[in-house]
């Protein structure tokens, strides 16, 4: 079984800085190289609120954000396609909340994939918690 590791997260005030990491644990049991890499992607839930994707990366490593993170998050992913991070800056308090790491395995994304739907991801982090005070 995959698991991800989050780390990175804190507390910070209004306009400061974070940058989150995951890493893939590697899979035993994977049947090909396809399966030993993954897309990847962040997505937070703040509380009383349905979990967001945040920004995902591609197949081919291009990025995706969402609208609200737009010139403020960068997301990037290593070459290996087993870690992905996330550099996040000019946070706002209501950036506050607990982010997740999801992959999916590479043997399916490569066809194409909805990176915002949850469904469509094999593993997840156990949550990283970002707090923004004003």
């Amino acid at each position: 079984q995959v698991q991800l590791e989050e780390s990175g997260g804190g507390s910070v005030q209004a306009g400061g800085s974070l940058r989150l990491s995951c890493k893939a644990s590697r899979d035993p049991s994977a049947y090909s190289f396809y399966d030993r890499q993954y897309c990847m992607s962040w997505f937070r839930q703040s509380p009383g609120k349905p979990r967001e994707g945040v920004a995902s990366v591609d197949k081919d490593g291009a990025p995706t954000y969402a609208d609200s993170v737009k010139g403020r998050f960068t997301v990037s992913q290593d070459s290996a396609k087993t870690a992905v991070y996330l550099e996040m800056s000019s946070l706002q308090p209501n950036d506050t909340a607990t982010y997740y790491c999801a992959a999916v395995v590479f043997s399916y994304c490569r066809g194409g994939y909805s990176a915002w739907n949850e469904d469509e991801y094999n593993y997840w982090g156990q949550g990283t918690q970002v707090t923004v005070s004003s």
